[in-house]
């Protein structure tokens, strides 16, 4: 039997900290970890040089801000009309699942 996770375990949240582009983050989370969600106000509480290690135990597989989607949808990695189970491939391809 397999532990790996599956697309409709996952989710896709955005999360706006300003108006530029750079300040726009879709993050792939595990909805197994975060049924909810990414709580944004307890990310925003840790300690910033932990700041990874709170978005891997908030569920995060993969985060991306606009410039990077942009980036990958230009070179044909990802679609922006389906980013939800692109970023998914992606992360399964570069071995985050």
């Amino acid at each position: 039997m397999s532990n790996m996770l599956k697309f409709e375990q996952t989710g896709l949240e955005e999360f706006r900290f300003g108006d530029l582009s750079e300040d726009i983050f879709y993050i792939l989370v595990d909805k197994r970890v975060s049924p909810e969600g990414i709580d944004i106000k307890k990310l925003a509480a840790s300690d910033p040089r932990n700041f990874d290690a709170a978005l891997k135990a908030s569920g995060c597989i993969i985060m991306l801000n606009l410039d990077e989607i942009n980036e990958l949808s230009r070179r044909g990695e990802v679609n922006t009309e389906s980013l939800h189970e692109s970023l998914f491939n992606l992360a399964k391809a570069e071995g985050l699942l």
